[in-house]
């Protein structure tokens, strides 16, 4: 007997879809569970492989659960926003609206014809307004927020302003000390930049991978896809939104012992918060006043330091790189700007340097630390600078 798809698969999809079989109640006294999956992105080629081989696994969780007496709400969305799509309106000239809701109506068709078991009535395109009106209000609650290390919390920057003005930075860990009158006889943009170093969102100059053709930053797990399109991609410093997740770096690490995830999993979000304890030592340059900080995991072992790297990113390497070292220092400078942060870190590669013609001093037993750059040293890492 040949199972006839055209006849039986149309029938039940209609009966689903007229009778909300899958809808999640919004008022029930079953328990509940909420089961998402990963949003896909409404391509012009429609769906792929890919795509049923996860949404298969947690359509099959979901009707179990349903089964098994759960109220199971398991909507489904289009992530939809994406250089792709502006690319491609760029060549077709065709505004991306108009290409993203083709797309969405192919890859809805698609998804229905599998007959998976998603709530419609919760489909969710990150493009809609009544969407992202949400992320952004979500980014306006970060970025008025400031971490508080002492009550493990986030707080409104209006408590910290309160702070300030009461009592200055004394219960504050912070390297500049200020009494409450002198935060009040600060201008308006003193006190803005101050409390700019303590919002959980906020603006620094990092080094991005830059392509000037797209006209946009590339994730580091983008930079192969484009490059082999032969897009050329350079490492280049601008100014970008940051958030300041090490200020609750704890508080991430001391929660996780509290999830229900697989132990790989684990290891990986403790792997990315990467906590360290050390300590910063300070180099003072010769011949200015200015120090090179770094820290360290073993600060035992600063007598034995003979050299110093900094990141070519680093602020200080134009201003202590001496004449005779200046064009070798910029053409390496160039070559660690073509390079991913993944390419840099290999330790599959054999590992470069260039002297600035520079020198620091080890105030541990006084001798002269030569400087040298080395793209294995990442700006944003740590402070930039390492000893060796």
């Amino acid at each position: 007997m040949v199972y006839p798809f055209k006849e039986i698969e149309p029938k039940w999809q209609e009966y689903w879809d007229t009778h909300k079989t899958f809808r999640a109640e919004d008022l029930s006294p079953k328990p509940k569970v909420y089961i998402l999956d990963m949003f896909p992105y409404p391509s012009g080629a429609g769906l792929h492989v890919g795509h049923p081989e996860g949404y298969t696994a947690t359509d099959i969780l979901s009707r179990y659960k349903r089964m098994r007496g759960f109220n199971v709400l398991h909507p489904i969305g289009w992530d939809a926003f994406g250089l792709p799509a502006e690319r491609f309106a760029m060549q077709t000239n065709i505004h991306p609206r108009i290409t993203t809701e083709q797309n969405i109506a192919t890859f809805r068709r698609q998804i229905k014809m599998l007959g998976l078991s998603y709530d419609w009535e919760r489909e969710v395109d990150t493009t809609d307004p009544t969407y992202y009106r949400w992320t952004q209000w979500i980014f306006l609650k970060v970025y008025n927020s400031w971490y508080d290390r002492r009550l493990q919390k986030a707080r409104p920057i209006e408590s910290l302003e309160e702070e300030l003005a009461r009592i200055g930075t004394r219960d504050l860990s912070v390297r500049e000390k200020f009494s409450a009158d002198e935060w009040r006889g600060m201008n308006k943009k003193q006190k803005h930049d101050f409390l700019a170093t303590f919002r959980l969102a906020y603006v620094a100059e990092v080094p991005v991978n830059w392509c000037e053709t797209l006209g946009t930053v590339l994730a580091n797990e983008e930079v192969p896809e484009w490059t082999e399109k032969g897009y050329t991609v350079e490492r280049r410093p601008m100014r970008q939104w940051m958030m300041r997740i090490t200020e609750n770096a704890e508080r991430l690490l001391e929660d996780s012992d509290e999830l229900d995830w697989p132990d790989s999993t684990l290891d990986q979000q403790r792997n990315w918060i990467g906590r360290s304890e050390g300590a910063e030592i300070e180099f003072p340059l010769d011949g200015t006043d200015e120090r090179i900080r770094v820290f360290t995991t073993r600060p035992d072992t600063v007598f034995g330091a003979t050299y110093m790297v900094l990141a070519p990113e680093h602020p200080l390497v134009e201003k202590i790189t001496t004449p005779e070292h200046r064009l070798a220092i910029d053409e390496y400078i160039d070559q660690a700007r073509r390079q991913t942060e993944i390419e840099r870190l290999s330790t599959e590669r054999e590992k470069t340097g260039v002297f600035t013609g520079a020198y620091c001093t080890n105030l541990f037993n006084g001798s002269k630390v030569p400087i040298w750059i080395a793209d294995y040293a990442l700006v944003w890492y740590g402070t930039g600078a390492v000893m060796g």
